[in-house]
């Protein structure tokens, strides 16, 4: 199936103008992603300024470290209102790792609230357990997003973390992974697509994810 995709292919023209803004709030492995979605077709803005992430056409929310921390930097920045509103514009947004998390009302790491955008809280991955969870896992697919197209079920991914989130709303987790206790792993609602793995780690199908989540958000900028 790999010899069949090529999600480095050049994009039409007219996608070359397309503002895709990585968050820069001092929790991500920011050059990773810029260098995967480089590979996409696109030249990424890393920006903490929110009049830039107003403008964009799609946002994307990486994030290493600790959840507390990561809240905090997002409020000196100024950019817990403008992440949110930038959701309910409705544009494509795309949440990894950390960034999945805070889309959360709550975390149990240092007991902080998060972004609260999704219903439902950070857990710790349970006790006996070697945290973080680290390597590559496969994750089982249960739906559909046009950020996934093509993806296979029960391809692997790449995973550092040693918390997970637990949504209200079950059917917002639309792949799952198993590490002791099956955990969300991929959650979708209306303009949001996340993952607890991270793309930019992940090979081939991690690219692909980046690929589908520019083309997407091109041809959302296009009224397609």
């Amino acid at each position: 199936m790999k010899a069949e995709l090529d999600p480095a292919s050049p994009l039409p023209a007219s996608f070359k103008s397309l503002k895709v803004l990585v968050v820069d709030y001092e929790s991500g492995n920011l050059r990773s992603v810029a260098k995967a979605l480089e590979k996409a077709g696109v030249s990424p803005i890393i920006s903490g300024d929110p009049k830039e992430l107003a403008l964009a056409d799609a946002v994307i929310l990486p994030g290493v470290g600790a959840g507390d921390s990561a809240m905090e930097a997002l409020g000196r920045r100024g950019l817990v209102e403008p992440l949110r509103g930038f959701v309910a514009s409705g544009r494509p947004f795309l949440g990894v790792c950390l960034g999945l998390q805070l889309l959360m009302e709550s975390t149990e790491e240092g007991d902080a609230p998060c972004l609260g955008i999704i219903p439902g809280r950070v857990r710790r991955l349970p006790a006996g357990l070697k945290v973080p969870h680290m390597g590559w896992n496969l994750v089982e697919l249960g739906g559909q997003h046009p950020v996934l197209k093509d993806v296979p079920n029960e391809a692997y991914f790449y995973f550092v973390h040693s918390y997970y989130v637990e949504p209200k709303e079950e059917q917002l987790t639309i792949g799952v992974t198993e590490y002791s206790l099956k955990f969300c792993s991929v959650l979708a609602r209306d303009n949001i697509l996340a993952t607890q793995f991270h793309p930019e780690k992940s090979g081939y199908w991690g690219l692909k994810v980046y690929r589908n989540f520019v083309e997407h958000a091109a041809l959302v900028a296009a009224g397609s």
